[in-house]
Formats: structure tokens, C-alpha cells, sequence
């Protein structure tokens, strides 16, 4: 059987939008493309195709295409604030590799996520609180508002340096509302390793299932690493 080219794929996926059993193989086989040397930018019109059925397979595209989908950064935007759930899921991911400290309001956006009303969705950004760099949070708490999220993440910032406030870490896990027990638990993560993970097991006693499972989730793999 003659393989599709990248052209033929976005055409079978914009005409059978409602097909999810041709639509995935598609994807699959775009992705692949993609990878080949297909150019990335042909994904804006999927992005732009104006059915929401297509729209979760273009910011899956996006998510799984790690930094090539660097010039498509600028179409994060919208889709951090899509009504799909599984959409601002995916631009998370993507905004994780491709947003740098150029994009500080891109890097906003998605740290407000972590009051998104999804449980997945904060999931995620407490993933991208966890695995962004310095540089990346404090380009998107300068583009905060005055307020908690600004201040929780200069907080998380100051975890970075060599007396980390391991006190207020367990303290906002204990009392702290929900989204400073999020905060809390990037940091718990990020201070933890394979000798060292009693922050990690405070945050996995929490009453969010988000972050339960996080925490669950990173314990296993250092314990698995050890």
C-alpha cells in the first residue's frame, strides 16, 4: 500500500473529523511525517480548521512533537484557554518544551492553569511548575498580577537557591489552601531525590487527587531509581 504523504493525512483528517477510528491512525501517521521533515507549520490548519473535533488532535500533534513545534509557539495562547479539557492539557505540554523567557505571558497563562477547574488539567501544570526552568517561571511571574500566584511563584523561584524553605514547604502541604499545596508540591519534587524523599511523602497525604497522584507517581520513580 502506497504510504500517505503529509498532505494526504491533515486532507483525510479535516474530511472525517468525526471518524476517531481513521483519525487516529492519521495522526499517528502525521506525527511520523512530521518528524520526517514534514513541515510543522502545515498543523495550522488543523489549528485553525474552526471544528473543535480536530482541535485535540492538532495540540496532541503539538504536544508530542517536543521542540519541533517551536514555531508554532504563538498558537499556545488560544488553546490554553480552550473549553476542551484535553486541549489546555496539551499546550501545557507543549508550552513546557517550546516557551522560553520570551514568552512570559504565554508562561502566565499556563501557571494560572493551576486553578483550572480540571483536576487533569492542574495535574498538569503542576507538572510544568515542577519541571520548568528558572528562567521560564520568572519570565511568567513577571507577568502575573499582584496576587497569590505571583507570590507562590516567586516563591517556588527562591526553592532554587541553597537554603530552601523546607519549614514553609510542609507547612503550606499541611495548611495551606489548594493551590498552595500545589505550589508546595512542585517544590517538594523538585528537592527530592533518590535519598531524600520525605517531602514528597508529605505531599502524597493530601486531599487533592491531583496532587496525590503526582506525588505518587514521582516517589515511584525515585524509589525505582534507587
Amino acid at each position: 500500500m502506497q504510504t500517505q504523504t503529509g498532505e494526504d493525512l491533515i486532507e483525510r483528517i479535516l474530511a472525517h473529523p468525526g471518524d476517531a477510528d481513521l483519525v487516529g491512525p492519521a495522526a499517528n501517521d502525521l506525527l511520523s511525517e512530521l518528524y520526517a521533515g514534514f513541515p510543522v507549520q502545515n498543523l495550522v490548519r488543523l489549528l485553525h480548521s474552526g471544528d473543535d473535533r480536530i482541535l485535540p488532535t492538532a495540540a496532541w500533534l503539538l504536544s508530542e512533537l517536543t521542540d519541533l513545534a517551536a514555531p508554532l509557539v504563538e498558537e499556545l495562547p488560544p488553546l490554553l484557554s480552550h473549553p476542551i479539557r484535553s486541549v489546555r492539557y496539551d499546550a501545557v505540554a507543549a508550552a513546557l518544551v517550546i516557551a522560553d523567557e520570551r514568552h512570559g505571558p504565554l508562561i502566565a497563562r499556563v501557571i494560572e492553569l493551576s486553578r483550572d477547574p480540571e483536576s487533569g488539567v492542574r495535574w498538569k501544570a503542576l507538572e510544568f511548575l515542577t519541571e520548568a526552568s528558572i528562567e521560564q517561571l520568572e519570565a511568567g511571574a513577571a507577568c502575573l498580577p499582584p496576587g497569590q500566584l505571583k507570590d507562590l511563584t516567586e516563591w517556588l523561584i527562591g526553592q532554587d537557591g541553597e537554603e530552601p524553605d523546607l519549614t514553609g514547604i510542609v507547612h503550606r502541604l499541611e495548611d495551606g489552601d489548594a493551590v498552595s499545596r500545589l505550589f508546595a508540591t512542585a517544590a517538594a519534587a523538585s528537592l527530592s531525590d533518590e535519598q531524600d524523599t520525605n517531602l514528597l511523602e508529605h505531599a502524597v497525604m493530601v486531599e487533592e487527587e491531583e496532587i496525590r497522584s503526582f506525588a505518587e507517581e514521582r516517589l515511584n520513580e525515585l524509589r525505582g531509581s534507587a
